[in-house]
């Protein structure tokens, strides 16, 4: 072999002269991989009780992410804005003004055919206090074995 082969890298692979044997190159385009990818489930969000169902106090009433409903009357909100009853009565829903817009509100009334937003200076406050009546007539049973 020439000195001049010797000193000349090869025309034949263009790398030689950095040590470098071969060159590999895709042989397909690059994708990303498609497994463990979009399987998660839903998360239930949305309306479980609607307007005039009857609710008892702990039944969810909706489940949201962010405030869409704002918490009324007899009901209460999650830390994960879950709105929940707090009161049995009837799911109502309304809408207040605030700010320049609407807000959303659900809340629960006490008896059929009554409407939310309740109007506290004519109609006094709605109160639940879950106390049972211990002067009603008790069933025959009941009175029967508190004699003896």
């Amino acid at each position: 072999m020439s000195l001049l082969a010797r000193c000349l890298p090869s025309l034949s692979n263009p790398f030689s002269f950095l040590g470098v044997g071969s060159v590999r190159t895709a042989t397909k385009r690059a994708g990303g991989t498609v497994h463990n990818h979009g399987g998660s489930p839903g998360k239930r969000l949305g309306l479980k009780k609607f307007s005039d169902q009857f609710v008892i106090p702990g039944n969810i009433i909706v489940r949201q992410r962010g405030t869409l409903f704002h918490p009324g009357q007899h009901v209460k909100i999650g830390s994960d804005h879950t709105i929940y009853a707090t009161a049995p009565g009837f799911v109502r829903f309304y809408k207040e003004k605030w700010m320049r817009g609407q807000r959303r509100y659900v809340g629960v009334v006490l008896e059929r055919g009554q409407v939310l937003p309740w109007d506290e200076k004519a109609c006094g406050r709605s109160r639940y206090c879950g106390l049972v009546n211990l002067n009603t007539s008790a069933p025959s049973s009941i009175r029967t074995s508190t004699t003896h």
